[in-house]
């Protein structure tokens, strides 16, 4: 296998979407309250919600169908893009996020479907379905060679990364690290930041299929 080293510098992003987040239940209150408890979402929101669901890309679970980015009527569908070699973010982001999953409530959790999408395509597209079912059982691997296709559907999700070879043979891959909740609308309606927790995630799961239900 090939030598990995990865930076996450997030420079990309940072210019592409943080200038439009707005942050919200950052340890306050929100007056866009969706729960009887008065609870609030702890992801970053965007303002208009942008439509992500223009651009499909080929599955790697089911070869010769496309997946496209809207949920299931009534659910939700997170999406995530990475790569199989990631040693701390990837992993880490796709543990956090299958706790977040057991602690729904199991109709709840059957509303949710997560799409890990490939930024390292060329080493990525034989082993990526393995790579996130044995995270998230029943999830779905996305990924094509053709960059321009990844990098369309990829931008109204705010998504960037870089793919490096040096002379060495070492591989660096930059990438933003935000786990996304897309609604049955085709529109991205949350952001979680690397770092967000299971119970975090887990609530506003809840939130938003309390919101976004048929």
């Amino acid at each position: 296998m090939e030598p990995i080293s990865t930076n996450f510098r997030w420079r990309q992003i940072a210019l592409v979407a943080i200038a439009a987040l707005v942050l919200v239940a950052c340890g306050g209150s929100s007056s866009d309250d969706s729960s009887a408890g008065g609870s609030t979402l702890s992801g970053v929101i965007l303002d208009p919600p942008p439509q992500v669901d223009l651009v499909s890309l080929p599955s790697l679970s089911d070869p010769g169908t496309d997946v496209d980015f809207r949920a299931r009527p009534g659910g939700m569908r997170v999406v995530y893009f990475g790569f199989t070699n990631c040693p701390d973010v990837c992993p880490t982001t796709l543990a956090d996020l299958t706790i977040a999953l057991r602690k729904l409530d199991p109709a709840d959790a059957d509303l949710v479907d997560v799409v890990m999408v490939t930024v390292d395509p060329e080493r990525d597209l034989d082993r990526l379905d393995t790579y996130v079912t044995s995270f998230v059982e029943g999830a779905i691997a996305v990924g094509t060679l053709d960059v321009e296709q990844t990098v369309a559907a990829g931008a109204p999700f705010g998504a960037s990364w870089e793919v490096r070879k040096l002379d060495s043979g070492l591989v660096e891959v930059d990438h933003s690290p935000f786990l996304y909740a897309v609604d049955d609308a085709g529109q991205l309606v949350l952001s979680w930041q690397f770092g967000a927790t299971s119970d975090d995630i887990s609530n506003d799961l809840s939130l938003l299929l309390d919101r976004y239900e048929a």
